[in-house]
């Protein structure tokens, strides 16, 4: 058992926060908004909340409740057997599993072990999971079930270093023989056994953290290339959380769901460790398939989610009035008339007339409320989206049913979010205003550059990828943008995205895909038309509702596939194309389109496990279909 002799020496002498019995942090001398690292602000929020609860996950069709006591405990029996195991400070330990509470538990229990926590996509391959594994060098692995321990199991002989596999889940596993692998309840058990030392030793390596260590490790899910790990220190994660909670506040009290992969910034920093922040209780939802069950569930107060869950939404409403009576489509139709005129109000800042308001009200109450509930945010004070571009129009639908959906942007490597629209200062289209701390200017050749404590510290084991990418104390992000008269800065497209036809003319495609993605038979899409005469688009195709018009308009399909070659969805899908191409220019309108024939997910390699488009595996992967329309 290896242990860290030298930290027990500095216990007493340790940095920072004052102690308490046993060498505990003394909490009451801190609180949440002065703590420094990760682990700090969890035990600060351990003894203010106490009895509280912070989280709840489904289990056996039951919500399952944990107080942050029960939390606190827990995290602190795993880290000491991480400890007793032989994780030393700054030591890797990796997560391989979908979305559940013990991927945060840990996860804390990783940090405040002093270890860097690397998460790992529940979608990527064996090989892919060597890769980070190696490139990480992980002693350690957290898997949720024997699914993921199958791809350990499968390249670990590659794996020198490993030393641990920890299993969340050990169903169909009890029977398993292997000195390398490990319950998580087991892990919890030895924890429990550690002697004062070790405990003492716990609550020493987390007040020997400092701000700027690294805390977590962030692969990118790049469009091109391998991905490369940032590091992001305790420093950048509580810098971007304040600042977060400063341009979209959240309360005690309020509710919102986890669902997103927790490797991802998005859903790791601006979800859980926000909402851990300002008290907000987590909602574990049973998986990616169920979200829109749940949230109808749960009805969080608080909903953050990437473009396609708010496309799938309105696509669902949009597909239920089609089969609703003449009367209830007539009534959806005042109803939200009246919801855009107010937003247009709030969106220019002016204020409606008393008349407006009190027809508003009434509409809300009769018509738009029975639409919010139905999608599940009838409590909802504020939406927001991020991780890939949105559609101003379906922000605004949203805003005429009287719920804020806020857009902000960031990357990996500003820790989450760097802009943000505010609730009653939206301007869609733009992806709001710099965070408080954070500057943004536009370089000479459109590139957004950012500066502030959200930058990351740089790439593992990338020194010049790094040295590339912050240059002179500013992140150059790749993405090209403007910044309006008032500081409102809009996302034209990435420096590599930019399609330059074959006449010279520059298209940013981006724009043009938003509004195809509108459509609810359309749920992506990518413009062709780098160095050639006009531009073209490949289709994915909504297949809910494309099978569902095929259903109520006696369409015959056997497969996916058919469903796709059916010459009355080609038909639908062109119509949807034409009315797009209305909003544009001769120029940048899609003369031509075909449908992908494959419902792809995450697992395919077309898609980043955030659920955006691979352009350059797209433009490979169907040259054929490409040039066919050439």
């Amino acid at each position: 058992m290896k242990t860290d002799s030298q930290g027990m020496d500095r216990a007493v002498q340790a940095s920072g926060q004052p102690r308490g019995e046993a060498g505990m942090p003394d909490t009451q001398a801190m609180t949440i908004g002065n703590t420094r690292t990760v682990p700090e602000m969890f035990q600060a929020a351990c003894a203010k909340r106490g009895a509280d609860i912070l989280l709840r996950q489904k289990e056996f069709g039951i919500w399952q409740e944990v107080t942050w006591h029960d939390a606190e405990k827990f995290v602190t029996d795993l880290g000491l057997g991480l400890i007793a195991l032989g994780l030393g400070p700054g030591d890797r330990a990796s997560i391989l599993a979908n979305t559940v509470r013990e991927w945060l538990y840990a996860d804390l229990a990783i940090l405040g072990a002093g270890g860097i926590c690397s998460g790992i996509y529940p979608t990527d391959a064996a090989s892919q999971v060597e890769f980070l594994m190696q490139d990480s060098a992980s002693r350690f692995i957290f898997v949720e079930d024997e699914e993921q321990l199958d791809k350990v199991f499968q390249v670990r002989h590659a794996l020198p270093l490993l030393e641990k596999v920890i299993v969340f889940e050990m169903k169909g596993l009890h029977d398993l023989d292997d000195p390398q692998v490990m319950s998580l309840e087991a892990l919890q058990t030895l924890g429990q056994q550690q002697s004062p030392d070790i405990r003492e030793l716990w609550w020493s390596r987390q007040r020997d953290i400092q701000p700027d260590d690294t805390a977590i490790l962030v692969y990118t899910s790049g469009t091109t290339g391998k991905p490369k790990g940032a590091e992001i220190s305790h420093h950048n994660i509580l810098a971007n959380v304040r600042a977060w909670l400063t341009a979209v506040p959240m309360f005690e009290g309020d509710e919102r769901m986890a669902f997103l992969p927790m490797c991802h910034v998005g859903e790791r920093i601006a979800g859980c460790y926000t909402s851990m922040h300002a008290g907000v209780r987590l909602n574990f939802v049973e998986n990616f398939e169920t979200v829109p069950e749940n949230v109808r569930e749960i009805s969080p107060t608080m909903v953050g989610a990437v473009p396609r869950v708010w496309e799938k939404f309105y696509s669902a409403i949009r597909v239920q009035l089609a089969e609703a009576t003449a009367l209830q489509r007539f009534c959806y139709r005042i109803a939200i008339d009246a919801g855009h005129r107010m937003a247009a109000c709030r969106l220019e800042q002016r204020k409606p007339g008393l008349g407006q308001v009190l027809w508003f009200r009434l509409l809300d109450w009769l018509v738009l409320g029975n639409v919010k509930r139905m999608i599940g945010i009838g409590r909802a004070r504020v939406l927001v989206t991020g991780a890939a571009p949105i559609s101003p129009e379906l922000i605004r639908w949203y805003l005429a049913l009287g719920v804020d959906l806020v857009e902000g942007w960031g990357q990996t490597e500003t820790s989450g979010f760097a802009t943000a629209n505010t609730p009653g200062q939206s301007r869609p289209g733009t992806v709001g205003k710099p965070m408080p701390g954070v500057e943004i200017r536009i370089s000479d050749e459109g590139e957004i550059l950012v500066r502030g404590d959200i930058v990351f510290k740089g790439y593992l084991n990338l020194p010049e990828k790094t040295a590339e990418t912050i240059r002179d104390g500013w992140l150059h992000t790749g993405d090209v943008g403007e910044l309006d008269e008032d500081g409102f800065l809009k996302i034209t497209d990435r420096m590599k995205d930019i399609i330059i036809t074959a006449g010279g003319k520059n298209v940013t495609p981006t724009e043009i895909e938003n509004e195809l993605k509108f459509s609810p038979y359309i749920t992506d899409a990518v413009i062709i038309g780098d160095a050639r005469p006009y531009l073209t688009c490949l289709v994915m195709l909504d297949q809910d509702n494309a099978e569902h018009y095929a259903q109520e308009n006696a369409i015959p399909f056997s497969s996916y596939g058919s469903l796709c070659r059916a010459e009355e969805i080609v038909t639908l899908i062109s119509e949807e194309v034409d009315r797009v191409n209305q909003r544009f220019a001769r120029v940048e309108q899609v003369k031509k389109f075909r449908i992908i024939d494959k419902a792809l997910t995450a697992e395919d390699e077309e898609l980043t496990p955030t659920m955006k488009l691979k352009r350059k595996v797209i433009s490979e992967k169907y040259k054929d279909l490409i040039n066919s329309m050439y």
